[in-house]
């Protein structure tokens, strides 16, 4: 997998305050494209953080239907991934890629 691919496998960070809570975990949490297997976040990780992964956890949230003005409208599917980083490692989400 070319470093490319990587920057389309992690879409961004997930900052909520259930996200911070886990980072005390040694666990990060990002969002990820729809089609995106746990392997590939693994290995996208692995090689834009420096870090060595222990397991990656995916849920998929679905859109619901919202009304905006009387009109209905769906929200799109979205893909979270929960990575969890092995002890002596860590990803500070707050200054980027480096």
């Amino acid at each position: 997998m070319n470093a490319l691919k990587h920057y389309d496998t992690i879409i961004a960070p997930v900052i909520t305050e259930k996200a911070t809570l886990q980072s005390e975990k040694n666990k990060v949490v990002f969002r990820v494209p729809l089609e995106a297997s746990k392997t590939d976040i693994k290995e996208a990780v692995e090689k834009l953080f420096n870090v060595k992964v222990a397991a990656v956890n995916t849920v998929v949230r679905k859109g619901k239907t919202k009304f905006f003005r009387g009109v209905p409208g769906k929200r799109s599917d979205v893909k979270n991934a929960v990575v969890t980083l092995l002890p002596g490692y860590s990803i500070d989400v707050t200054t980027g890629l480096s």
